[in-house]
């Protein structure tokens, strides 16, 4: 995988049915009574109820208008095309219609009715009391439930009337109270230039951030974490990250960030608090990007960040990475390791020499000016040295820098802490190598040895490491310990997680066949 460094450039519903219908109530069905004999020897017939004078001819659904439900439609996000809009949802549900039953009709011979209108027939659309369909108001709605009128039966006692009266006198008796409460409390709260404002309490009261929360981890790490800015001797130049290695006031960053001030140029360091210190650099190395720079007249009170396990990282775990994203500096990001053992090969953009990394891929937020900065842990442990970014192809949305997509790449700490020490030791970086030329070519299935070294000069060192353990040109190795190898990048990303003298098993193909071998590192110093 190639990428950037990143530091110094840095349609309609169903309405519902009600839930409980209103009982229907029978009209009383006539009875004959031999004490009371019809006339003319008739057959014994019940009067006629008394019709009430405002009572409705026909029940009518109340149905209500359908109502547009307010349907949410997906948006789609930047470069993605936009979801379909969930439909919107019409709601028009019929009142609970109320019907008249007619009363029974007088007997044969008896006068007619003085309004022969009354009752008047139905209503296109009424609901029937057997349930018919549905009301035909706009949206379609519900089929109302009709109910018999009844005339209510006159009440006797006046006890109602006294259980109102006193439930009346008990609310009176509660309102006086709670005006009386209130003019008091009122009263109570008087400056004296009639305001009954009510002041709240100023304070918020003590905020504890817990151990192991983002704050408190944010808060133990910035003092000692540092934004550098390097200038060429041209004046060249720009912002990256770094923090605090030791008391004696090494710094560790990445090798580009401070590159332009290798040879002639100038380097400064200024911690939170503002306090700025000029610096050297004690060593770099460009293979594995990563530097040590020295403050001059450092301060005693300096508070090296503790170092983690890198091996011990897995996949989920929270990250929280500290920079000057954009020259913003002390800005805190958080999110998750999502990868390990990612083969990067990353460049400045310069064309100088790649760097190579068999990094650990984070989600949170990367970008210029985080180069060289600490990413941490859920304990606050150093895991790796923010050093590379996926960036879009045109720059991040036009704005002419890469900008973070969530594809954030750091530099194992085993690995940078190994090179540091080396670095402060003696000045210069020490590679482990194989001792052959492998094709930086992709889609190869592995590292394929070449036939040919660099400046024509052969592909397996004679005697070297590689040529003990019998490889030969044209042999591609396809793994390093249990470790896929699929290009000749991610061959030299893994040698260089491993120290001179350590010994590693290779799997290569040779004539399509698999075979395998031991293999102790050699050594080459320097970035030559």
């Amino acid at each position: 995988m190639s990428t950037e460094n990143e530091g110094t450039s840095e349609g309609a519903s169903v309405p519902p049915a009600p839930s409980v219908p209103p009982t229907p109530v029978d009209a009383p069905a006539a009875q004959a009574h031999p004490e009371h004999p019809a006339p003319d020897g008739g057959s014994p017939t019940t009067p006629l109820p008394p019709v009430p004078p405002n009572a409705p001819g026909t029940a009518q659904g109340h149905g209500s208008s359908p109502y547009p439900g307010y349907g949410g439609g997906d948006r789609g996000g930047y470069g993605e095309p936009a979801g379909p809009a969930a439909p919107a949802a019409h709601a028009g549900q019929g009142g609970y219609g109320t019907q008249e039953q007619p009363p029974v009709g007088p007997p044969p011979g008896a006068p007619s009715p003085p309004d022969a209108s009354w009752p008047p027939p139905p209503a296109p659309g009424t609901p029937s009391y057997d349930g018919g369909g549905a009301g035909e108001g706009a949206g379609g709605g519900a089929a109302g439930w009709g109910s018999s009128y009844q005339e209510p039966a006159p009440k006797k006692d006046g006890r109602r009337g006294r259980l109102v009266a006193a439930v009346l006198v008990a609310a009176l008796v509660a309102g006086g109270l709670g005006g009386g409460l209130g003019y008091t409390l009122a009263k109570n709260n008087d400056d004296g230039n009639g305001s009954t404002t009510v002041s709240s309490s100023t304070s918020g009261g003590n905020v504890k951030r817990d151990p192991g929360t983002v704050a408190a981890v944010a808060a133990m790490a910035l003092p000692s974490t540092v934004t550098i800015e390097a200038e060429s001797s041209s004046g060249e130049g720009g912002t990256g990250t770094g923090f605090v290695f030791d008391t004696q006031g090494h710094i560790v960053t990445n090798n580009h960030v401070v590159a332009d001030a290798v040879d002639g140029g100038k380097v400064a360091a200024t911690f939170p608090d503002g306090k700025k210190y000029d610096a050297e650099v004690v060593g770099h190395a460009q293979g594995y990007d990563v530097a040590v720079i020295k403050l001059k007249n450092a301060p005693s009170n300096l508070k090296p960040l503790t170092l983690g396990n890198s091996d011990k990282v897995a996949v989920g775990d929270s990250t929280i990475a500290i920079g000057a994203p954009f020259g913003l500096s002390n800005t805190v990001t958080t999110g998750i390791i999502s990868a390990k053992n990612r083969p990067v090969a990353s460049s400045d953009g310069t064309g100088s020499q790649a760097s190579y990394m068999s990094a650990l891929q984070t989600d949170a937020s990367i970008n210029p000016g985080n180069s060289g900065g600490p990413l941490l842990d859920a304990q606050g442990n150093v895991i790796g040295i923010n050093s590379a970014i996926q960036s879009t192809s045109n720059g991040g949305f036009g704005t002419g820098q890469s900008g973070s997509i969530g594809l954030g790449f750091a530099i194992p700490i085993n690995q940078a802490k190994y090179v540091a020490q080396e670095l402060i030791k003696t000045g210069k970086p020490v590679y482990a190598k194989i001792g052959a030329s492998v094709s930086l070519e992709e889609g190869t299935g592995g590292a394929k040895i070449t036939d040919q070294g660099a400046g024509g000069s052969e592909s397996v060192d004679p005697n070297g490491p590689a040529d003990q353990a019998g490889l030969r040109p044209g042999d591609v190795i396809t793994k390093l310990d249990d470790r896929v190898i699929d290009s000749g990048p991610t061959l030299i990303g893994e040698i260089w997680t491993h120290k001179p003298g350590d010994e590693v098993t290779l799997t290569y193909e040779r004539g399509g066949k698999e075979q395998t071998t031991k293999l102790i590192l050699g050594s080459r110093v320097g970035d030559s």
